[in-house]
């Protein structure tokens, strides 16, 4: 059997990276437009950071697990082709600023139709809109009618930062289809290493709106907490105690309710304005304004945020040294989509601040481009958390890297003027340690510090 995956991004390198290591007998070919990315899929250093990553890669490549350009005679050769491109929120037209942006979709199945030379099963693993699968088929019917093609729905439920873990033991796999057939064959590659109980079947429109649905419900409890979080800070309660207590109810649970700065990524977003648009399409007006409402309230936390640092500091940050810890959006990763980061130094810098930005995997031209600048004095990008901290008036955690925990923070405090302020987006850091130290310490939905 072969297979080919139309993407080489985060969904499509690391899926068919973990399908050719558990299935060694099937070869496996990623392709790209972008000769860039497929050098560095072809290279010791890969162009996403994904913690367990380059080792499969390196087990697998040259022996069952490709990397190519050549994107026609890989589709012709192909068995299952997967379609892993983006699927960005439209920025002109109609739907702009909500519905999703289908023209890559579109235009591989287009590519599809016109070099096929066989049957194939044709399974959508971007992020789509229901019922997108009804126009690939009709895309690829019309352009080829001689030949059969399966369409199915296989959305990706991966997390960045732990990709290969969601991969190797899933909560679940989901395949919608009409075809029992094509179907069962998709089922049976996952069923090399995913116990089949775990293999979900469902129709086409169904799997397809589970994958937005799953991202709005992680979203909601995220935007959930961090109302409440506001609500803490003007009454003195600790949202790590109250998240705490409600995560104990069993019909709640304890995940995803970690107060924090904002929620980023390419998904959480990009997914719950695509429902908001469905929803607004189909006449549910209502139910597209509470949905809206969830990314609402994750911009107000952002805002809030940046807010507390300027009314903090005396109500000023004009010309003062900002060290920022982090910008990639979570941790364990390079990805700065829709980071929490962005809006946050943007703010400061509309304020004239000074900011010297660190993160381990980020790379500089990657945060200049996010934030439309060149380097300069009032942006300077750090090759440690120490040097970005030396001499500044604040540190603010903007991403939960475990080494942003093992610093020496006596020692920084004692390099900054004082008063010395640390402002915690991700509450990573113990407040009464660094109140101890000498710090004027703020975390969200923390309460306020004690009177001095």
């Amino acid at each position: 059997m072969n297979i080919c995956c139309i993407g080489a991004g985060y969904v499509g390198g690391p899926t068919m990276a973990m399908i050719a290591n558990k299935c060694p007998d099937i070869a496996v070919t990623v392709v790209d437009l972008n000769e860039e990315r497929i050098r560095a899929w072809n290279s010791d250093v890969l162009p996403i950071h994904e913690p367990g990553l380059n080792e499969i890669v390196a087990q697998r490549r040259g022996e069952n697990l490709f990397f190519d350009t050549e994107i026609d005679a890989n589709i012709r050769k192909s068995d299952i082709l997967f379609i892993c491109v983006g699927t960005p929120t439209k920025t002109f037209g109609l739907g702009a600023g909500r519905a999703a942006d289908l023209r890559y979709i579109e235009s591989c199945a287009r590519r599809i139709a016109s070099v096929a030379e066989g049957n194939k099963i044709v399974v959508e693993k971007s992020t789509i809109p229901v019922r997108t699968a009804n126009s690939i088929q009709r895309i690829l019917k019309a352009g080829n009618p001689d030949l059969k093609f399966d369409v199915l729905s296989n959305p990706e439920f991966l997390a960045e930062g732990t990709a290969i873990p969601d991969l190797l033991e899933p909560d679940r796999v989901l395949i919608g289809g009409e075809s029992e057939e094509a179907v069962e064959t998709l089922a049976s590659i996952y069923a090399r290493w995913v116990p089949r109980d775990r293999v979900l079947t469902t129709n086409l429109w169904s799997s397809e709106l589970s994958k937005l649905t799953a991202n709005a419900f992680l979203a909601q409890r995220i935007s959930s907490i961090n109302a409440i979080s506001a609500l803490c800070e003007a009454t003195n309660a600790e949202v790590d105690e109250v998240a705490h207590a409600i995560g104990m109810d069993s019909r709640i649970g304890p995940k995803f309710l970690k107060a924090s700065v904002g929620f980023g990524g390419s998904c959480f977003q990009k997914d719950i304005l695509n429902l908001v648009y469905l929803c607004e399409h189909y006449g549910l007006n209502e139910a597209a304004e509470y949905w809206e409402q969830v990314v609402k309230i994750n911009n107000y936390q952002k805002r809030r945020f940046s807010s507390r640092i300027v009314e903090t500091m005396f109500n000023t940050v004009a010309k003062k040294k900002i060290a920022i810890w982090g910008f990639a959006f979570k941790k364990d990763t390079d990805d700065t989509r829709e980071s929490a980061a962005i809006t946050v130094c943007q703010d400061l810098l509309g304020e004239q601040a000074h900011l010297s930005i660190y993160d381990p995997q980020v790379s500089k031209g990657r945060i200049l481009e996010d934030l439309g600048v060149e380097e300069s004095e009032e942006v300077e990008i750090c090759q440690s958390a120490e040097e970005a901290a030396s001499g500044a008036h604040a540190i603010v955690i903007l991403t939960e890297w475990d080494e942003f925990k093992e610093q020496d923070f006596e020692k920084l405090h004692a390099t900054m003027p004082k008063p010395a302020f640390l402002f915690d987006g991700r509450n990573l850091v113990n407040l009464t340690e660094m109140r101890a130290i000498g710090f004027e310490a703020w975390g969200v939905g923390q309460g306020s510090p004690p009177a001095v």
